[in-house]
């Protein structure tokens, strides 16, 4: 009785002060000394574990992974590569209907091997991609929606932020979880290139076709049009060296995760200096992804407090055990985790909701069945997915905040939006009844992981 009253005491605490709009780091940090000190009743002890605690996270040499990711990622945005390549595939699918939209989530597809941070995708795509597709006739929310939708796969395929969070809070092998990302991640891509294909074909003028032939042969003239090459070759291949050494050293032992993305760095700086960067672009890379990494890994310490304190007071123990009590079958279990997550992928952004969640959820996931490394895809599905979803879908704000178009509402880039939803969750029930899909490549790698 006395566990189950702690364990309300810190949920509610902590939900209480995030709904109140307290940083999710604090709220973290203020439930963890509430839960410490009332099982031990002595703050002292509070202060020795907050210290404690700190220290052991920030000296693992896995914390360094995620600012030379997001570093990697900057260096090859700032330099124009991502740009190139996007131009690149536009013009090689010249022929096919739907082009721009395709040549952006294939874009997307790629900006995540070098980025790993959905809402960066998001912010890029549409500065990007958006521009050309309105000049060329395409229907204004479904230009976006296709940008918000397929920015879904920045969190999926490697270089994942998100899986080297959920990797840090759950003790897996990041690069057991990078390799898990890469079949369902190229599934989704397929999915949302079939949908757009789709639209192009039964809805031609929602692409822009069916316009004045003046407008038509521009729009085929443009297509056409000369492509600087040598840019578009040294970004293609320098990304491509990028990806190659990083996801390829990490896979087959060469490097750790934390070498590996030392050496993207490095390599996306050298690509950076070729096309064009100088040094005050190289101090604002490195500054903007201070600014950015910075907080992520206070909030990484405090969700490790979190953990600690959970463990101590033995709250995960007493939901588990909730969870079991009441006789829940395991897809009833994973269908409330679900809605755990959808509601709060409306409120706060993907990080948050996992250092929320996933030290709770992923016991009781594995305890009741499910695949360790499988639960992991299914949970960056499903985040990824609340952050489609109404009123408050971040990827969606985040699109409508990096355009100048004040015609479009943000209920117009929701609706639009949908059906790249409804593709998240098609691969969240995928995964869950056939975790192979997930499980096979970190299997034939590693082995059982």
């Amino acid at each position: 009785m006395f566990e189950a009253n702690i364990a309300v005491v810190l949920l509610v605490s902590l939900i209480v002060m995030v709904l109140l709009g307290v940083h999710i780091a604090a709220a973290l940090g203020m439930a963890s000394a509430l839960g410490v000190y009332l099982v031990t009743g002595n703050f002292a002890i509070v202060e020795r574990m907050l210290a404690s605690t700190a220290y052991e996270a920030l000296r693992d040499y896995v914390f360094a992974v995620i600012p030379l990711f997001m570093l990697m990622g900057e260096f090859i945005a700032r330099s124009g590569a991502v740009t190139d390549v996007y131009r690149g595939i536009n013009r090689g699918l010249k022929r096919i209907p739907g082009r721009l939209a395709l040549a952006t989530v294939l874009g997307n597809a790629l900006f995540s091997l070098v980025t790993g941070v959905s809402i960066a995708s998001a912010a890029a795509f549409s500065r990007i991609s958006y521009p050309e597709m309105k000049r060329h006739g395409y229907r204004r929310a479904f230009a976006l929606g296709s940008i918000a939708g397929s920015s879904c796969l920045g969190m999926l395929i490697p270089p994942s932020v998100l899986m080297i969070v959920w990797g840090i809070l759950t003790e897996k092998s990041i690069g057991a979880l990078f390799l898990a990302g890469v079949i369902p991640g190229l599934m989704v891509a397929g999915m949302f290139c079939l949908y757009i294909l789709g639209v192009a074909i039964l809805r031609p003028e929602v692409v822009g076709a069916g316009r004045t032939p003046a407008a038509d042969a521009r729009a085929a003239a443009e297509a056409s049009a000369a492509v600087d090459w040598f840019s578009l070759w040294t970004s293609a291949l320098g990304i491509a060296l990028v990806v190659v050494t990083v996801l390829g050293g990490i896979w087959f032992g060469f490097f750790t995760p934390t070498e590996g993305a030392g050496a993207g760095a490095f390599i996306a700086l050298i690509l950076g200096i070729v096309k064009g960067m100088r040094y005050r672009d190289i101090i604002d890379c490195v500054l903007s992804v201070g600014r950015t990494s910075a907080p992520i890994l206070i909030l990484l310490v405090m969700a490790s407090l979190y953990a600690r304190t959970l463990a101590m007071t033995g709250v995960t123990n007493a939901i588990q055990d909730a969870f079991l009590g009441a006789g829940l079958g395991p897809a009833m279990i994973l269908l409330i985790m679900i809605g755990i997550w959808f509601v709060l992928g409306m409120f706060i952004d993907s990080i948050s909701i996992m250092l929320l969640t996933v030290i709770i959820f992923e016991p009781i996931a594995v305890s009741v069945g499910f695949d360790s490394i499988a639960f992991a895809v299914i949970g960056v599905l499903a985040i990824e997915a609340g952050l489609l979803t109404p009123p408050f879908g971040l990827l969606v704000y985040t699109v409508k905040s990096a355009i100048d178009d004040r015609d479009i509402s943000i209920w117009s880039i929701f609706w639009s939006s949908t059906p790249y939803w409804v593709v998240l969750l098609i691969a969240v029930v995928l995964v869950a009844f056939f975790p192979a899909i997930a499980t096979y490549l970190p299997r034939l790698m590693f082995g059982t992981p």
